[in-house]
């Protein structure tokens, strides 16, 4: 029985073995080669790809993410799909990310900053003898008993390897979020592994960009724009940050300094549900809606979205009408797995 098959990509001519037992994503990261992806477990459809040739296993995956006249017209979630055969996919590698190690590592938390009433920041600290390379936007798994995990992006911009930002909204019943906001304390050890994921900066673009944060989707997004200032990127930047009531905007004040700092930068936050000692004056409502209301024609722009389904999943067709390109809209869905893989803010 062949145990093993070849997966080819179609667009690049490369091509690895992929076991068995293995998802076609899962051998790609082991032999180097990343794939665009996310979540990992099926229910964010960054790993969408055609299969050209060959059969797969689909595997289990949320319908929200591969619907049945996809899958007929030939398309699988290469975070699920199991090669049966030899087989030919149209997935684009994304090289930016590789030679980038996923490793497992230990870390100490150095720091507990309650930013918000229900957001804790905190910063860990790996062992001196370690590093840790990762792109700005990627996310890392907190290892928990029983072969359970937990998904954070990364929020501070790489060059400091060894320190490490997340910020962790805490979830009614979630027992890892209750953990960290009554248990957790400095000092204490964690384990990880990483990097994962492909949303980063494509600095190999030219045009315009619009970053639209939920809630602590803010977090890989205050990475990107860092790493861009930084890094004197000369495109414009616009970043709509999306949050309930404006307590909930926990580093409103950062965001506005960047705006003071660079012509080049927009700050708009979003209220849905402002709150009347809030007193606000600006937009509200839904925060892809006031992506719309500024740029009505997309067709020159990147969009990086970060944040819950929804606000994914409502933006994603209403920027298409609009005239953005299907391959310049990046984004990182926070989703929801049972005790798996969640980007961003876990249960």
């Amino acid at each position: 029985m062949t145990t093993t098959h070849i997966v080819k990509l179609r667009s690049s001519e490369k091509q690895f073995e992929a076991n068995i037992d293995e998802t076609v994503l899962e051998a790609a990261l082991r032999a180097g080669f990343v794939l665009p992806y996310s979540c990992r477990t099926g229910s964010c459809g960054t790993c969408k790809a055609f299969v050209a040739s060959g059969q797969v296993d689909y595997g289990v995956y949320q319908q929200q993410a591969l619907s049945d006249a996809e899958r007929g017209q030939g398309y699988a979630l290469l975070c699920r799909a199991k090669a049966r055969s030899d087989i030919v996919v149209e997935a684009r590698d994304v090289v930016a990310a590789e030679g980038i190690d996923i490793k497992i590592l230990p870390c100490r938390v150095a720091k507990m900053d309650l930013l918000s009433p229900d957001v804790m920041g905190l910063q860990l600290t790996l062992p001196k003898n370690h590093s840790f390379k990762y792109l700005p936007g990627q996310y890392i798994d907190i290892l928990l008993r029983g072969n359970r995990r937990r998904s954070f992006s990364i929020a501070n911009v790489a060059g400091q390897e060894s320190v490490i930002n997340l910020h962790i909204r805490r979830v009614p019943g979630g027992e890892f979020t209750n953990h960290v906001f009554t248990e957790l304390k400095e000092r204490d050890l964690l384990r990880f592994q990483g990097p994962f994921g492909t949303f980063f900066l494509r600095e190999d673009s030219t045009g315009p960009m619009i970053f639209m944060a939920g809630g602590t989707g803010f977090a890989p997004i205050k990475a990107i724009i860092e790493h861009a200032l930084a890094g004197n990127v000369s495109r414009r930047m616009h970043l709509f940050w999306g949050v309930r009531a404006r307590r909930d905007l926990y580093m409103r004040e950062l965001a506005e300094s960047w705006a003071l700092a660079s012509d080049q930068f927009q700050f708009t936050p979003v209220l849905s549900e402002p709150l009347a000692q809030d007193q606000w004056r600006g937009n509200t409502g839904l925060v892809h809606e006031a992506v719309i209301a500024s740029y009505p024609d997309l067709r020159e722009y990147e969009i990086y979205a970060s944040g819950p389904p929804p606000m994914i999943e409502a933006g994603r067709p209403a920027f298409r009408t609009r005239g953005l390109s299907s391959d310049r809209f990046y984004f990182d869905s926070f989703e929801f797995a049972n005790d798996q893989t969640q980007v961003g803010n876990p249960a």
